[in-house]
């Protein structure tokens, strides 16, 4: 990518996009192009294909999604696959039809089947069945990956696709109801932490394994493929190393400082028993994770005491 290039970064609000954005300005990137989502409402295909024609993007990082944990998956399933569908069909039609150079697409580690070989290979996709709680959220991302493809086929656009593991940083939700394990935690322990709450619970056994990769690496990991890669098979962003989730549990405890006990309810589930990336065709590019979990985690809890009014509403 040229530093004059002009970048159109979707959903730069969110974790992913807003570290992406970072990334991209301290590699001197001068022309980055960003809208809210009040601003421009990805779902609405007219105001996209506006967008893409009065702006004229050279580059497209698809960073913007609608995302949520196990609750939110399972509960606004209708929500999940239909404005994730019309979000990444609306920005890769548009990005075509504007002879865009080339568009970097993000999906989730939640396409691979529930029950695939472990660790997961980019090749298992569509090889059984899906997590049922995350079937809709699943089903848009692997249409998003097959919309790329598609493209490039027939059209021969350089499109290309990308999966990351479980993702925690600045910007991240916080809201109970519909966050990931990581930042419920932390916002958890805080609480009980602060309101001398005597014990925490926490959903399920505590046995699934879980990989987690900081979102600056991502955002590390997209620049690097979308300046070297160029072929149709996505690639998984990943660390290629995973924890319990007891032992997360653990970890968040120790640095956020919480002296009181957690309760495991075991009647709750535990979703898919293990999700851990095969990271090994990205780490023979010449890619690889630099943030370690513990650091990770000290690091985004110092950006939640530093944001909290913003994070807990």
């Amino acid at each position: 990518m040229e530093k004059h290039a002009k970048i159109y970064v979707a959903g730069h609000r969110g974790m992913v996009g807003s570290a992406i954005v970072r990334k991209l300005e301290s590699e001197g990137f001068t022309n980055i192009v960003t809208r809210t989502s009040s601003e421009l409402d990805l779902r609405n295909q007219a105001l996209v294909e506006e967008f893409f024609q009065t702006e004229k993007p050279d580059y497209v990082f698809l960073a913007a999604a609608k995302v949520g944990g196990i609750v939110a998956n399972n509960t606004y399933r209708a929500q999940f696959l239909y404005e994730n569908l019309m979000i990444e069909a609306n920005i890769i039609h548009s990005a075509y039809q504007n002879d865009v150079k080339k568009l970097l697409f993000l999906g989730s580690s939640c396409i691979y089947p529930k029950l695939a070989p472990q660790p997961l290979k980019e090749e298992y996709l569509l090889s059984g069945f899906l997590e049922p709680t995350n079937e809709p959220y699943a089903i848009a991302k692997i249409a998003g990956i097959k919309l790329c493809e598609a493209y490039r086929s027939q059209y021969g656009a350089n499109f290309i696709s990308a999966m990351p593991t479980n993702l925690y940083g600045p910007n991240d939700n916080y809201d109970l109801q519909g966050s990931h394990v990581l930042p419920a935690l932390i916002r958890k322990f805080h609480e009980a932490k602060v309101n001398s709450v005597p014990f925490v619970e926490v959903w399920g056994t505590g046995s699934p394994r879980r990989e987690f990769l900081h979102a600056d690496d991502l955002a590390e990991a997209c620049v690097f493929l979308m300046e070297t890669y160029n072929d149709e098979l996505f690639v998984n962003i990943g660390t290629g190393e995973d924890v319990t989730i007891r032992e997360l549990v653990e970890m968040v405890q120790t640095v956020v400082g919480y002296q009181g006990e957690v309760h495991w309810n075991t009647d709750k589930p535990d979703g898919t028993p293990r999700k851990l990336m095969d990271v090994s065709r990205l780490h023979s590019f010449g890619w690889k994770h630099t943030t370690e979990l513990q650091e990770g985690i000290e690091r985004t809890y110092q950006d939640f005491l530093a944001n909290v009014e913003l994070y807990v509403e």
